[in-house]
């Protein structure tokens, strides 16, 4: 059984006002209750996958091309417009902008909220303390507010707690960005111990060389599409020569 399956989704983003807009045509859609629907960056137009248990996939396209709203999607964060999508087990989401800690809380602290949120007591949180603070070498600002940790400390911190929290889905969204070279050999060894165990991985990135460490699967998608799904070398290839059209067209 997959780990994840996506069938037929899609998102689509409700225009607003235009402050150019006539009178006239306001009035004729505020009259007749027309909402246009549009495809903005990060809308997703009828896509379909499934990951197994122990599979690592890539998605991977230029900005605003749906990577981050589908992460959103599977996660339950965002409602799809319509579709299907179903993720079994415990589901961690890693996102490079918005690693979810508390500002005000301890490191600690949030390592325990975290548990907590994904449906671990107390003690189950307690027992994985020390070897999220260890693989994240937080010991000398794990007691501090996390809002006066650089941006890669919350980056090693969020990635530890999220791969020591028995997930059974792992969302990554760019996060390994902020991290040092050192750093990211440990969160490929992590990760592979993960898939292992039957982790399903959903890595998204702009960094081909990442992608070919992690995932041996990639998704390519363009204007919220799949362009193509295989195996990553040929997905990149054929990514580097879509990038290349949108450089010769802007």
């Amino acid at each position: 059984m997959a780990a994840v399956e996506v069938q037929e989704l899609v998102k689509h983003y409700r225009r607003l006002p235009h402050v150019g807009r006539s009178l006239k045509s306001a009035v004729i859609g505020r009259l007749t209750g027309q909402r246009m629907r549009v495809r903005p960056p990060g809308a997703i137009q009828g896509v379909s996958f499934s990951v197994g248990k122990g599979e690592a996939v890539a998605v991977i396209g230029p900005n605003g091309s749906g990577k981050t709203t589908l992460l959103g999607l599977i996660s339950g964060v965002l409602v799809p417009t319509s579709g299907e999508v179903r993720a079994e087990g415990r589901v961690c989401v890693l996102l490079e902008a918005a690693v979810a800690f508390h500002p005000d809380l301890s490191g600690r602290e949030n390592v325990l909220l975290q548990g907590m949120i994904l449906g671990m007591t107390r003690r189950e949180a307690l027992t994985r303390m020390d070897d999220v603070i260890g693989f994240a070498q937080a010991e000398a600002y794990i007691d501090h507010p996390v809002r006066t940790l650089s941006l890669g400390q919350r980056a090693r911190l969020g990635f530890s707690v999220a791969a020591h929290m028995s997930p059974d889905v792992f969302l990554i969204d760019e996060v390994l960005a902020v991290v040092d070279e050192e750093f990211h050999q440990s969160c490929y060894d992590r990760l592979r111990e993960l898939r292992r165990e039957g982790c399903a991985i959903i890595f998204v990135s702009h960094v081909m060389d990442q992608v070919r460490e992690i995932c041996g699967r990639a998704i390519l998608l363009d204007e919220g599409r799949i362009v193509v799904d295989g195996p990553a070398d040929g997905v990149i290839r054929r990514y580097e020569e879509l990038a290349a059209q949108h450089r010769l067209h802007h």
